[in-house]
């Protein structure tokens, strides 16, 4: 049987209702038990969705008003007359052909890839490298574009990518811990509007079937939709 240590079982007997609003949900969750470090906040949203069928697949970006908290590198492939404009956007990364030569090595140092359109005929081979870690450019998840600048300035502000998974489930960080409840709120908000507004065609009948939220560290608290319209 699993055993829990003492700070979860605390947390655990706080969640005493089946449903909580987003208010008293970010509510709770800042009330749990600290750990030693700052703990991101997370959704776990399931879907009515299949996403082996192609118009029930979800992937897309959110921007968060208030950021994920969380500071991301950055690398950009694009042709050598689009280098400058991309370090000057804050890119952390930028090159062509070496930059992919390194990560056909597996020398993968970053946590998003963003690449012009000219590149990507070039970078079709690395998609066993990069599909399994998320990292594959894509026009949907809006790591492919000609407008290098306002593209990493969305990104460096808080703009995130995410898709459903096999079981039809979004996972995301919306914030830190330490962010006002107002601005978790908020940030939560745009999430489930995001999520709502990019319904796939072929959904029939409900589309969310649970909405949940959590710490790093801590229960989940189921979410009532209809506080989240």
């Amino acid at each position: 049987m699993k055993t829990y240590s003492k700070r979860i079982k605390i947390a655990r007997d706080k969640v005493t209702e089946d449903e909580y609003s987003i208010e008293s949900g970010i509510s709770l969750l800042k009330q749990m038990a600290p750990v030693n470090f700052i703990e991101s906040v997370e959704a776990h949203i399931s879907l009515n969705i299949d996403p082996k069928y192609a118009d029930q697949q979800l992937r897309t970006t959110v921007v968060l008003p208030h950021g994920s908290g969380k500071s991301i590198k950055i690398a950009v492939l694009a042709p050598d007359e689009k280098h400058e404009e991309a370090k000057s956007n804050g890119a952390d990364i930028v090159g062509s052909t070496e930059l992919i030569s390194d990560i056909q090595k597996g020398n993968i140092n970053f946590d998003l890839l963003i690449a012009t359109p000219d590149m990507m005929p070039k970078i079709a081979t690395l998609g066993k490298v990069l599909g399994p870690k998320g990292l594959m450019p894509s026009p949907k998840g809006g790591s492919v574009t000609t407008d290098l600048s306002t593209t990493l300035t969305e990104f460096k502000k808080g703009k995130l990518e995410y898709r459903a998974d096999r079981a039809g489930i979004v996972h995301l960080s919306f914030g830190k811990i330490d962010f006002s409840e107002q601005d978790l709120i908020e940030n939560l908000s745009a999430v489930y509007k995001s999520i709502e507004q990019n319904k796939p065609s072929g959904v029939k009948g409900k589309y969310f079937k649970a909405f949940y939220i959590a710490k790093t560290m801590s229960p989940s608290v189921k979410i009532d939709l209809t506080t989240l319209v």
